[in-house]
């Protein structure tokens, strides 16, 4: 099998000639800068400049050599795109390694911190102190009033200013154009499957505009406004979403939106309140895929203990979630396999980095990993990724064992 041929027959519940394998296809299932510096080095590759394009959680471009060491059967999208020189900037990361940001995303240096700025006001929307590994949002648009206008509030959010390729690339009256030449491009380039990153975000919208504790707040006791909020926010997405399929859905495999439903301890909403608030706004943007684009798979990033809100999920529309969050309650592997495996694909849930991947040794990695793909692999719809994105601290060979370990489970 191709790589696209090996992910899509897992993603329709068949078991393919072995465990596709993700690994930075999307941005959860990534590899931090300064562990894949560290990782090279390990397998003895050359050296190569660092290129960090998610600034905010400093996740570096795989390279392909590496991607073909563990046979890799994804890609993203935005590795379509910036290619040029131009587009690059140098930064250092926490550790001192030196590497390249994209120059619309570009942090600022600001006595013991760095920050992240709104380009039109120049407002600090984020910051990153001495001796911490990501940014943290620290303005929050609609806290104070949620009068101004929706885009107004994305340009004064950090998550939104601080764009991963192709970012402002396609912006602008030709970038719809751009973003389907590159897309068409780049499908001819490969035979790994590729993942289009939208998002179209609800639950997360809201905590990133109003604050987390605002907007749960406005859930629970002013519903009226909630809803008139999330009703301008669906719009917006349901504009973009329309420009994104008509110009890349003939180009991509699947289609990744996100929303961070959960915690550890379970949903960070009551299934009701999923139900009143979320699912049909989801409903209305997973239909608009399949009736623009039906040749699209459609995966959900959701961290954190969601057990009690996938039947919601699924009955919405969803074929895929990730990263399958195996520590948290209610997410062991063998009962959502057993109860919703027919229905739901799992991408993911197949590496512990909260404490497995971090701390474990290589043998105890090994063996983590092909308990795991002995549990997810049958029947298909099971895609091998760790839980969320390699962190930082992270030591090369237990991702070596890790990513071996997968190749030779599947």
């Amino acid at each position: 099998m191709t790589s696209r041929e090996r992910v899509l027959t897992a993603l329709d519940h068949k078991e393919p000639d072995r465990v596709p394998i993700d690994l930075s296809g999307h941005r959860s299932s990534g590899i931090a800068a300064m562990a894949y510096a560290r990782l090279r080095d390990y397998l003895g590759l050359p050296k190569r400049t660092l290129r960090v394009y998610d600034p905010i959680q400093q996740l570096a471009i795989v390279d392909e050599d590496v991607l073909q060491i563990f046979k890799v059967d994804t890609v993203e999208l935005g590795r379509a795109f910036a290619l040029d020189d131009k587009y690059w900037a140098e930064w250092q990361l926490p550790d001192g390694t030196d590497c390249l940001m994209p120059v619309w995303a570009l942090p600022r240096r600001s006595g013991e911190e760095w920050t992240f700025h709104a380009t039109a006001t120049d407002r600090v929307l984020g910051c990153m102190p001495q001796g911490v590994w990501y940014f943290e949002q620290n303005h929050f648009p609609y806290a104070e009033s949620d009068e101004a206008p929706l885009q107004d509030a994305f340009d004064h959010c950090m998550w939104a200013v601080a764009a991963s390729p192709p970012g402002p690339i396609v912006g602008g009256t030709d970038g719809e154009a751009l973003l389907a030449e590159g897309a068409r491009k780049f499908r001819a380039s490969t035979d790994r499957a590729i993942i289009g990153l939208f998002g179209g975000n609800l639950l997360e919208t809201g905590q990133m505009f109003y604050r987390n504790d605002n907007f749960l707040m406005l859930l629970a006791g002013e519903p009226e406004r909630a809803h008139i909020f999330l009703d301008r926010l669906v719009e917006h997405h349901i504009r973009n979403l329309d420009r994104f399929l008509r110009a890349a859905g003939p180009h991509i495999d699947i289609i990744l939106f996100g929303d961070d439903l959960g915690m550890q301890s379970g949903p960070q909403i009551s299934p009701s309140t999923y139900r009143e608030f979320f699912q049909p706004r989801q409903a209305r943007m997973w239909r608009y895929v399949k009736e623009k684009a039906p040749n699209l798979k459609i995966m959900l990033h959701c961290c954190g203990g969601v057990r009690e809100l996938l039947p919601g999920l699924i009955e919405a529309g969803l074929d895929m979630i990730n990263p399958v969050q195996i520590t948290c309650r209610g997410m062991g592997p063998a009962e959502l396999k057993r109860d919703f495996g027919q229905r739901l694909s799992f991408w993911g849930g197949a590496c512990d980095t909260r404490h497995m991947l971090s701390n474990g040794t290589p043998e105890q990695i090994r063996d983590h990993v092909r308990e795991l793909v002995s549990i997810w692999r049958p029947g298909g719809g099971f895609i091998f990724q760790q839980v969320h994105n390699i962190m930082a601290d992270v030591p090369p060979q237990n991702v070596v064992a890790m990513l071996n370990a997968a190749a030779e489970a599947g």
